[in-house]
């Protein structure tokens, strides 16, 4: 009986065993190494789409949930950080073999790039492609150097730059704008061929020859490629140029910091702003953040050489066509208009630090009194703000018509009668003669130019009212007599 039992435990034990090992057989997959339908993938905004064909066994392996997923890796073929480029619908692929197709990033280039598949349920991941060479050619129209002229010379033991237009002339399409791009600089060496000689954004020459650039796409064709340019040697009186480039390009936006303004290497250096020298700047380099036609002075020993640049720091002008104080009566209208080169603006209005709603052109009309500001906001690559501001007033008139001259005022501050107002026929510029005096017999204000301002300082307020004294004497005419009682 015990043989029995311990037997049919045996039994058991291996029944369960031989069930989880099928059981994992099942949950795994082979996904075999990728076919490629390409050779290389030269990518533009016009087409971007590669077909990859891959096996994956057994096919019953598969969750029903499983998705695939190709991942790209960088250009040498390392898969340390990946980049996803499909991933099917969960369930899509469910029959083997498949077809993933995919797309290359914007930021691809190289000759190096490998790609591999990878399933979610099970977890599986095939073995990397062959490499590919792959770009996508972001900027592919020829493109500008040295200005687009196309001779330029250098001082003997010197050098000349050459530089990619950002942005140059007219329409040019700068791959400067681009910066996942790199560059090839050639010489030529004969009217068919051409050596690499460089693998950088500028190109300092130093031997006499014809020089361009290409956007490096590797083995990829491509039309984006520049002019060329004869560089030689300078002799006798040649006049010899030093050219100027600007790190963040020109223009660039100075609120987000300077450019520093560089050019070739020489013995000496000055830099000068608007013809002027600028003091204290004779290096090969000089920072700035203003705009203006700048050059500089290259002193090689055997000659020298000049270059210039007007430099645009994206800023823009802009005025409004009222003062800072605006006196407006009650019920009239002040038209103001903002006028300004920024590019694409915006504007906005505020009274009294509160935004004033649906007031976003460069005009407005203005019907209450306070303080106004007008804020100026250009768009587009340089984000620069502005602002004008102007106080509107209530206007007073000083000389209102009155018919009679009063006898009581209340100088309390609340508007109202708080002066002492008499018909213009008397006030400044009619010669006539205001005397007023206090009840002790002190003269508080004689003039001949009366402002309808009287009193001008506050006076002291008590329960009794005050008495004071006035005498007007137009010319060539009678005195006029009588009393003013202040009141509160």
């Amino acid at each position: 009986m015990e043989k029995t039992t311990f037997l049919k435990f045996l039994s058991l034990l291996i029944g369960f065993f031989m069930a989880s090992h099928i059981g994992k057989i099942n949950g795994q997959i082979v996904i075999g190494t990728p076919d490629l339908q390409f050779t290389q993938a030269c990518a533009n905004e016009d087409f971007n789409t590669y077909a990859v064909n891959f096996v994956f066994n057994p096919e019953s392996g598969v969750n029903p949930s499983n998705q695939f997923i190709v991942e790209m890796s960088d250009a040498e073929g390392d898969f340390s950080e990946p980049v996803v480029v499909y991933t099917s619908n969960p369930g899509d692929i469910s029959t083997s073999p498949a077809t993933a197709n995919f797309s290359i990033p914007t930021t691809t280039g190289g000759e190096g790039y490998k790609v591999r598949i990878r399933s979610t349920q099970p977890e599986a991941t095939s073995t990397p492609s062959d490499s590919f060479p792959a770009y996508y050619k972001i900027q592919d129209s020829p493109f500008t150097i040295n200005n687009l002229d196309p001779e330029a010379s250098f001082c003997p033991g010197g050098s000349y730059l050459l530089t990619i237009d950002n942005p140059g002339e007219g329409q040019n399409d700068s791959p400067l704008n681009y910066p996942s791009l790199t560059f090839n600089w050639f010489k030529e060496t004969g009217p068919t061929s051409s050596v690499l000689v460089a693998q950088t954004e500028t190109l300092s020459v130093t031997q006499p020859g014809v020089y361009f650039v290409e956007t490096n796409y590797g083995t990829c064709t491509s039309d984006s490629f520049s002019n060329r340019v004869t560089v030689t040697e300078a002799t006798g009186q040649d006049e010899v140029s030093a050219p100027i480039i600007s790190s963040l390009g020109n223009p660039f936006c100075a609120e987000e910091g300077p450019t520093e303004l560089s050019t070739v290497p020489g013995n000496s250096y000055q830099w000068f702003l608007a013809g002027s020298p600028i003091p204290g700047a004779t290096g090969q380099t000089y920072v700035t953040d203003v705009s203006g036609s700048y050059s500089v002075v290259v002193n090689f020993g055997s000659c020298e050489a000049t270059g210039t640049i007007e430099l645009d720091a994206g800023d823009f002008t802009s005025s409004i066509d009222v003062p800072d104080l605006n006196m407006l009566e009650e019920g009239d209208t002040l038209f103001v208009t903002v006028t300004t080169d920024a590019t694409s603006p915006v504007f906005e209005w505020f009274l009294n630090e509160e935004a004033i709603p649906g007031a976003s052109q460069s005009t407005f009309s203005v019907t209450e009194f306070g303080a106004y500001r007008v804020a100026i906001t250009q768009t587009g690559d340089c984000v620069i703000t502005r602002e004008h501001t102007f106080q509107v007033d209530e206007f007073i008139n000083p000389f209102p018509e009155v018919s009679n001259i009063p006898n009581l005022i209340s100088p309390n501050g609340d508007g109202i009668n708080d002066t002492w107002i008499i018909p213009v026929s008397y006030v400044s510029g009619t010669n006539t003669e205001v005397i007023i005096i206090s009840s002790r017999g002190e003269t508080v204000l004689s003039t001949k130019e009366y402002l309808n301002d009287w009193p001008q300082d506050q006076l002291t307020l008590n329960s009794v009212n005050q008495i004071y004294y006035y005498m007007i004497i137009p010319e060539g005419q009678d005195p006029k007599k009588g009393s003013i009682t202040i009141v509160k």
